[in-house]
């Protein structure tokens, strides 16, 4: 099977907020973004010479409507089944992200005032449920599902045969990319300390470099500096309950 190569799709921004495009046998889509973007996301995929129809699989990291918001309409434009985690299954039958969302810091708390943050998104039930790590040769690549809750009960990230982490919201690009290069936390996260966790297990891995779903790709050792420092914050904070 051939390598997996990463290509990003802006769907806000050049990198506030993105889907990626996996290339391999077959084509896949990792997240849909906002409600409405379905269109824009199917366009991009075809600029880059595949075939939008060619798509085996779309995989929604988590349920946040910045993620799953467009996999319905993205999966009537392609006409590929969509992967969620059985975890995540209540926002992704609703159309609205389990709430009240939990702020990181002072963006998350600034953020969650957003109505559009509450909007509500087309339902979709996914046609492929994942409750553990998923082989996606079956798909066309040479890649997995990795389950690395925290940031939401079913978040997921997609680990490819050439060590890309496409690691949706367990960690993001400070400030959504206009700090390249800088680990930070994303502005929500339901469970900080199970995140953290859930990140060093991937780090564990070896990958050789993250892309997010906020921001630009991330060097590994960097976020392993980043994750320690936060581990320590995060263990302070909880001493203190």
């Amino acid at each position: 099977m051939s390598r997996t190569k990463v290509v990003p799709i802006p769907v806000m921004g050049r990198h506030n907020i993105n889907a990626y495009l996996l290339l391999g046998r077959r084509p896949v889509i990792v997240d849909a973004g906002t409600p409405g973007s379905g269109r824009k996301i199917h366009d991009q995929i075809a600029a880059h010479g595949v075939d939008p129809t060619d798509v085996s699989l779309i995989v929604i990291t988590h349920g946040h409507i910045d993620h799953f918001g467009s996999a319905a309409e993205l999966h009537r434009l392609t006409g590929a089944p969509v992967a969620g985690h059985a975890a995540d299954l209540g926002p992704y039958r609703s159309g609205r992200a389990r709430e009240p969302y939990l702020p990181t810091g002072l963006m998350g708390r600034i953020m969650a005032r957003n109505k559009n943050l509450h909007v509500r998104a087309e339902p979709f039930e996914p046609d492929v449920l994942v409750t553990g790590e998923t082989d996606l040769a079956d798909f066309g690549i040479a890649a997995r599902i990795m389950p690395t809750p925290g940031h939401t009960a079913g978040s997921v990230s997609v680990l490819t045969d050439r060590g890309d982490l496409v690691a949706g919201d367990l960690v993001a690009d400070s400030l959504f990319g206009l700090v390249r290069g800088r680990p930070a936390n994303p502005p929500f996260h339901d469970d900080p300390l199970r995140n953290l966790a859930s990140l060093r297990e991937m780090l564990a891995l070896n990958p050789a470099r993250l892309h997010v779903g906020h921001g630009t790709p991330l060097e590994p050792d960097r976020v392993r500096r980043w994750a320690e420092r936060e581990q320590q914050r995060l263990s302070r904070r909880e001493a203190r309950r």
